[in-house]
């Protein structure tokens, strides 16, 4: 029986190879297209722009997770209520895939639609929540919303399964906000969100944050948050902006050695000579089932 030359078994094999090596290129370049569309898709539903008060700036810094297709579903928002307040949500959806990104785009948009029926923060999120489970989707998410009143700095919060606030004072004072949350958004019907009041008093500075900014292998979320409060203080202390602080809180997010989302929203109020320090922690009780507690700022 004639057996094959040495050199045709060399020429099969590299032929072998070439096509693998193609077909390894080509799941390449389909994967990197994936990966940039789900992008893309992501950044298209944040918003463009962001509110503007006089006597307030907002700063956000966003970080998409890209490793492989673990695209996230992180988000933030900010935008003007019919009232003359400003809407300030962030959240953070379960699953790191197109349909986590897709997921995000229908809470968004959710509480933004919801927002012109009812601003007040607890009944907005207990409306999102059955607006998601009505869609038959599997997914959930978690999220904070805040309705901010610039002419007295009264900020009403509300918390469905995510991380607390942090806030600081302009004399350096800071912490976490121990506001109590209901669960997260679309994972059981009929749920009631409690509202606690802060106020921003002039100096001060409030940021709402996901936590791959402050979790991860490298870091517990406790002392994830603790870096933030410190942050927060010098920052408040040494009079600075919000976007330097956004940029600050979102660089020491780098040594919790995650891959995933991270987004980082800053609100601060304008200080002023001789200006306010401390807080005021007059949170009341109101109808809807809001709990007040002394919380600063």
């Amino acid at each position: 029986m004639a057996r094959k030359r040495p050199t045709d078994d060399g020429d099969e094999l590299l032929a072998r190879l070439g096509s693998l090596t193609a077909q390894a290129r080509e799941r390449a370049e389909l994967q990197r297209s994936r990966v940039e569309l789900a992008i893309a898709l992501q950044r298209g539903m944040l918003p463009r722009d962001l509110p503007t008060a006089p006597g307030y700036r907002l700063a956000v810094r966003y970080v998409p997770a890209h490793h492989g297709l673990n695209v996230g579903g992180d988000w933030y928002d900010a935008f003007r209520m019919a009232d003359g307040r400003i809407g300030l949500s962030i959240g953070d959806v379960q699953g790191h895939n197109i349909e986590a990104t897709a997921f995000m785009g229908q809470v968004r948009v959710g509480l933004r639609a919801l927002a012109s029926v009812t601003g007040e923060p607890g009944e907005l999120l207990a409306a999102t929540n059955d607006l998601l489970l009505s869609l038959g989707g599997h997914l959930f998410a978690t999220c904070t919303f805040i309705r901010l009143d610039p002419v007295t700095g009264v900020l009403e919060s509300a918390r469905a399964g995510h991380i607390p606030c942090v806030w600081a004072t302009a004399d350096g004072r800071s912490g976490i906000a121990e506001d109590e949350g209901g669960p997260p958004l679309g994972v059981l019907a009929g749920m009631t969100y409690p509202v606690t009041r802060h106020r921003l008093t002039r100096g001060g500075v409030f940021v709402l944050l996901t936590d791959g900014v402050v979790e991860g292998p490298s870091m517990s979320v406790d002392e994830g948050l603790d870096q933030v409060v410190r942050l927060a203080g010098v920052a408040a202390g040494a009079g600075l902006d919000a976007p330097a602080l956004a940029t600050a809180v979102m660089r020491g997010a780098e040594r919790v050695g995650h891959e995933d989302d991270a987004a980082v929203l800053v609100v601060g109020r304008d200080g002023a000579d001789g200006g306010e320090h401390g807080a005021d922690g007059g949170a009341h009780g109101a109808d809807g089932g809001e709990r007040g507690r002394r919380v600063q700022p």
